[in-house]
């Protein structure tokens, strides 16, 4: 019979968010595979856990998950755990669930702590609705693209960042998102010295360019207002005149009354002055 894969989520830094089930759990497996067994190895420790661990890292993630695998098959029960968090965001255990899967393995989740979520809500921005983008790309072109992309995000951003890159990216972000988008820094999360600095991406890039955080950082943005998005689209569609903007509906087979609806929808009026616009200037702009 096969093992079951458990994907335990440990501490982002305050030990006492460990659940129950997670210490039970980690004492009762085979084995846990860590992402890095000497940082893991203080948490086990501490719980008085000596299960066997096993290293699986973004470096060897396709040939030990492999292994893992085999392992599983094999009936083994293996614990999944990160240095801090839930397996499988932004770190290698997605590769490893996916192949468990494929070779028809059982996985469950033991729910705990997660950096994006805990920062999200102390954040103080919206929360219904977010984006998840973990550590952009290294990759410059890759990188470029997207930022242009969450640029246009009109829900709220969750990034991570290491403290010796946080001045380029907040300028980045500035440059793509505008000066003023809103957003918290949270650094430190759960520990003593936990701070959450709400701010502007101005702020932000003047206040970082003075003192150098410590600690990965999570920022959260808000994301663009479906005002401001609407106010460029009519601002877009005003680059053309009237007229211009008529023949594209009615070129499109719409009549002339429903294509005076669709305009003065565009560009964030009513039909009537769209009417009367027209009549005033026939052969050009309003």
């Amino acid at each position: 019979m096969a093992g079951k894969l458990y994907l335990c989520a440990t501490p982002i830094g305050n030990l006492e968010d460990i659940t129950f089930r997670v210490v039970r759990t980690l004492k009762e497996a085979d084995l846990i595979a860590a992402e890095d067994t000497r940082n893991s190895i203080k948490l086990l420790n501490h719980f008085d856990i000596h299960t066997p661990m096993t290293s699986y890292h973004e470096y060897n993630k396709i040939s030990k998950g492999r292994e893992l695998v085999e392992k599983l098959k094999e009936g083994l029960d293996i614990a999944l755990i990160t240095d801090a968090g839930t397996p499988g965001i932004s770190d290698p255990g997605e590769e490893l669930v996916a192949f468990a899967w494929e070779a028809g393995i059982e996985v469950t989740v033991l729910p705990g702590a997660a950096a994006c979520v805990t920062a999200l809500t102390l954040s103080g921005l919206p929360t219904r609705r977010f984006a998840f983008e973990a550590f952009l790309p290294s990759d410059k072109k890759l990188r470029k693209e997207v930022l242009g992309e969450l640029k246009e995000e009109s829900r709220t951003i969750i990034l991570y960042e290491a403290p010796h890159r946080l001045c380029r990216t907040l300028e980045e972000l500035r440059e793509f998102l505008g000066g003023t988008r809103r957003l918290t820094v949270c650094r430190e999360l759960t520990k003593k010295h936990e701070t959450a600095f709400r701010t502007t991406l101005d702020e932000a890039c003047a206040h970082y360019q003075e003192e150098t955080p410590k600690g990965e950082c999570v920022l959260v943005l808000e994301g663009k207002s479906r005002e401001e998005k609407n106010k460029e689209s009519q601002e877009a569609w005003k680059e053309m005149t009237l007229e211009q903007h008529m023949a594209y509906y009615t070129g499109q087979g719409l009549e002339q009354k429903e294509a005076m609806k669709q305009v003065a929808k565009d560009r964030g009026c009513s039909k009537r002055e769209v009417y009367q616009q027209l009549l005033v200037h026939p052969q050009g702009n309003p």
